[in-house]
């Protein structure tokens, strides 16, 4: 009886032990909630493998992902703006992959690989900008703003709402391209000057233009395509390219280093990049550019060659030396400043 017991105690203790079975993959998603589960749902029909999906924003996954590095928890990170994932993979992170995928890949997408010794890969595009109400822009008696400039003006105090740059990608994104259109000096001139007129810091980088949509707030800057979502849904939301030209993000996927299922990563990898899966973006009502060249693009989409884009440094911003120096400067000079 004790023999019987001490075996069934280290059968026990062998399961609570034994790594993820083989039809398992953690998937963590830094996209919209709804293209998140789109994704998850999606891979488990094709595939019949199990998915446990996270959704966080790109900064707190990149975080996440760090703070698990001795002992990895997820297996593959898809969406999310470029830059962490570029930090991710300059930190070892990552590993790197080249998936049988890459000859149906737009060039933007190859760059983006090719970047990171192949570590990470670009799965959509978009240019940043912002949008506004504007039922709420009449009710405050607002000029319609048309450039970066125009948020600055005193009369949008307490009517912006930004993502923060330490959680979110878009907000990063937001500071490395106004660095990169007014200089260094300049560029932080701007950010606290809008912080003046912020009236909160999201956790999300599309959660500004979502409250916007709710009316809790009268300009939210994101991502285009995340402004495009909120009119396609029947809000009163107009989407604005700067006049001044903007940024734009390589939306990204990786393979985490250690992952405890390489393999079914590698399927979902290959998966997401294929044509047909792109195209079902616009089911979740997200309307970024797609990597994939035979992918459908939505005629929703903001079209990127339309748009003033700067020639946005990918490699130095994307950077961990660049990053950390940037949100530091970011924390120490605007963050504190009065509102």
């Amino acid at each position: 009886m004790k023999l019987k017991l001490a075996t069934m105690a280290l059968l026990g203790s062998m399961l609570m032990t034994t790594p993820a079975i083989a039809d398992d993959l953690t998937l963590y998603c830094s996209a919209d909630e709804e293209w998140c589960q789109l994704m998850a749902r999606g891979f488990e029909e094709a595939t019949g493998i199990n998915v446990d999906m996270t959704r966080k924003s790109s900064g707190e996954t990149f975080a996440q992902v760090k703070a698990e590095a001795a002992n990895p928890k997820g297996d593959i990170w898809w969406g999310g703006t470029g830059d962490p994932h570029l930090q991710a993979a300059e930190e070892g992170l990552s590993e790197a992959y080249e998936s049988p995928m890459r000859g149906e890949l737009q060039p933007w997408s190859i760059k983006q690989s090719e970047a990171s010794g192949n570590k990470t890969i670009g799965i959509y595009s978009g240019a940043l900008g912002f949008g506004y109400n504007e039922d709420l822009l009449k009710q405050n008696n607002l000029p319609a703003p048309a450039c970066w400039a125009d948020l600055l003006k005193p009369e949008f105090k307490g009517h912006i709402q930004i993502a923060n740059p330490n959680s979110s990608g878009t907000a990063y994104t937001t500071l490395a391209t106004m660095v990169q259109l007014f200089g260094e000096d300049g560029g932080f001139d701007y950010m606290k000057k809008l912080h003046v007129n912020v009236n909160q810091y999201t956790k999300s980088g599309s959660a500004p233009i979502k409250a916007a949509a709710k009316g809790e707030t009268t300009v939210g800057i994101v991502f285009m395509h995340d402004a495009v979502a909120q009119t396609a849904q029947g809000f009163p939301i107009k989407t604005v390219a700067p006049c001044e030209g903007t940024g734009y993000e390589i939306g990204s996927m990786s393979i985490i280093k250690g992952a405890r299922n390489p393999e079914n990563a590698k399927k979902f990898y290959d998966w997401a990049l294929s044509a047909d899966v792109q195209s079902r973006a616009v089911e979740a009502k997200s309307y970024q550019v797609p990597s994939n060249k035979n992918a459908k693009i939505s005629p929703l989409s903001p079209d990127l060659s339309a748009i003033k884009l700067i020639d946005y440094d990918f490699a130095k911003f994307g950077s961990s030396e660049e990053r950390k120096r940037l949100l530091k400067k970011w924390d120490d000079d605007v963050s504190t400043l009065p509102q």
